[in-house]
């Protein structure tokens, strides 16, 4: 059971995907939506899509991870680190539906190859959304 301590909100309109909008409810964050042309969409300029917004998301959350890893366990994560997320999308093998991957690359300048490796390791258990995405994407770690 998780204690819920914030709730984001937020809402697509319109042709979701291909020239939807999507807000938050607080305004902060305002998009247009557009299908890439990789997936036959427009991919219409200064419109962006639910990967692109997940990879940001992710690569967010990761760092936030790796801080608070390091912050508990008296490791100095690098003021320049740097989480890097690509999100691919495409067919699933079983015919029924799109699945995503997740390639998630760290640079902490700075830090000896193998204490980076451990960090990220850890921070990987810590960050919800490794966490919520454990088992069902395929996902890579690398340290840069």
């Amino acid at each position: 059971m998780v204690k819920v301590l914030y709730t984001a909100h937020g809402s697509a309109t319109g042709g979701g995907r291909e020239g939807g909008a999507a807000v938050t409810d607080d305004k902060a964050l305002d998009v247009k939506l557009s299908t890439p042309k990789a997936l036959g969409g427009s991919g219409t300029a200064g419109a962006t899509n639910p990967e692109q917004l997940f990879s940001l998301g992710y690569s967010a959350c990761f760092l936030g991870a790796l801080r608070f890893v390091g912050n508990r366990d008296k490791i100095p994560v690098p003021a320049d680190a740097k989480v890097d997320t690509a999100i691919g999308i495409g067919p699933r093998e079983d015919g029924e539906g799109f699945g995503i991957t997740a390639a998630v690359t760290v640079t902490l300048p700075g830090l000896d190859r193998a204490q980076a490796e451990d960090l990220v390791r850890r921070a990987d258990i810590v960050c919800p959304y490794s966490h919520a995405t454990k088992g069902n994407i395929e996902k890579t770690l690398t340290v840069a």
